[in-house]
């Protein structure tokens, strides 16, 4: 008979701790801020996510990765679509990614570009504003070891023609479905006049001709970057990207390739966040 106590004292034991709560994953803070720009004369919005222990360790400072949405979107897509706040705390929960700050810039207000025209500077806004106002508001380490630069699509390019032209900035570039070149695919082919402007941006930055056309000396500075590309064999930038590949591959440029199965899809860019976080943990410094 106590044999039959003591079994059913551990069965019920058994059945209390399966049934208690798992613990949640670390959670992280999203923060929605702004600024007033002089060179864009209006006020950007943009959105930061800080580790959990941000608030607990107040003389800490955190790399950063710039995370840059695509076309049509703005820096609300990657919390509300590309589920970025769940997914940083759960890959820094199970360390799977070390801790970071991520932020997220608006290029989609106004005109969507993240490259320089006649007017509507944004890139000299990102690099003379926004960087220098984020990496003072925030705990950010201020050196190239520390940050990295991602996004998806528009802002895959973005992130690539970034850290080509400030290869002193950033050490990690994370670019996924990268449109680096116009393509007739792209929903801003019509005669309206922002698209056509739009378009030139873009052909003003194409990644693979500039790549291409580097002298010795820039293509050593780009050597200094952890590269790598991540695009789905269905995808319409497929070509580009493999396009892109093969230049840095003749400049002698190390460059990752990741090719999966997907499409030009957010289920795509959500399992390729999870995939740059634990990239990026890897190969940039000051933790």
């Amino acid at each position: 008979m106590k044999t039959k106590h003591i079994t059913l004292v551990f069965m019920l034991l058994g059945l209390f701790l399966s049934l208690a709560p798992v613990p949640a994953p670390a959670q992280g803070t999203y923060v929605t801020d702004s600024l007033q720009s002089t060179i864009l004369g209006e006020t950007r919005y943009f959105a930061v996510y800080l580790p959990k222990s941000y608030e607990a360790e107040p003389a800490r400072e955190y790399p950063v990765l710039y995370l840059l949405h695509g076309g049509g979107g703005c820096w609300k897509d990657w919390a509300q679509t590309g589920n970025v706040v769940s997914i940083a705390n759960q890959l820094m929960a199970a360390r799977d990614s070390r801790e970071m700050i991520i932020v997220m810039p608006d290029a989609g207000t106004t005109l969507m570009t993240y490259f320089n025209g006649d007017t509507w500077n944004f890139e000299d806004h990102f690099f003379d504003e926004f960087m220098p106002l984020v990496e003072t508001r925030y705990r950010i380490r201020k050196e190239k070891g520390a940050r990295a630069v991602a996004g998806l699509s528009m802002g895959g390019q973005g992130s690539v023609m970034y850290a080509c032209h400030r290869p002193d900035v950033f050490s990690v570039v994370y670019a996924m479905s990268a449109y680096l070149y116009p393509s007739p695919i792209s929903m801003y082919n019509t005669e309206d006049p922002v698209h056509k402007e739009i378009r030139k941006r873009v052909a003003d930055n194409d990644a693979v001709q500039y790549i291409q056309n580097l002298t010795e000396e820039q293509a050593r500075a780009l050597r200094s970057i952890v590269w790598l590309i991540d695009c789905g064999d269905d995808d319409f930038t497929y070509k580009a990207n493999v396009e892109f590949s093969l230049a840095m591959k003749e400049k002698k440029i190390p460059l990752q390739v990741r090719i999966y199965d997907g499409t030009h899809s957010w289920a795509y860019w959500r399992a390729s966040l999870r995939k740059a976080l634990v990239f990026i943990s890897a190969n940039v410094t000051g933790w």
